[in-house]
């Protein structure tokens, strides 16, 4: 079949790195988003499609948020990470902390921490009006 497509003229797109984490039947994808204005940011298919979904975009096999969609990007993604910020607060507390019968918690890792990366690129590419692509 693919020899048929080669005769045939069409090119098939590159996929993304499947990597398969201790030999287990599930694979995670990265997504690798690139700019210009900052050094490449990786991370896991499900964090990216994530960010991108605040930020008003799909993650596809290839995408790009332009320099004119940098300021609006930013401010969803900000406004996100307060509202985590401002929720992970308010529930600090319910955690049965000092009751006996109930395990220590660990509070998970916020948005803040793991769309940092994502936003310092942002907000580098907004500078320099520099566009973000992911997928090449």
């Amino acid at each position: 079949m693919c020899n048929e497509k080669r005769r045939r003229g069409e090119r098939r797109l590159p996929t993304p790195l499947r990597v398969d984490l201790d030999n287990q039947k599930d694979t995670v994808m990265l997504v690798t988003f690139k700019c210009h204005a900052s050094p490449d940011v990786t991370m896991l298919e499900n964090l990216a499609q994530y960010l991108l979904g605040i930020i008003g975009k799909r993650l596809d096999s290839r995408g790009v948020i332009t320099h004119d969609e940098l300021e609006g990007a930013i401010a969803r993604l900000e406004a996100a990470v307060a509202l985590d910020k401002k929720t992970r607060a308010e529930n600090e507390g319910h955690f049965h902390e000092d009751e006996e019968d109930h395990p220590h918690h660990e509070l998970p890792i916020g948005l803040a921490q793991r769309s940092y990366p994502f936003l310092d690129m942002l907000r580098a590419a907004h500078k320099e009006n520099n566009d973000i692509v992911w997928g090449l």
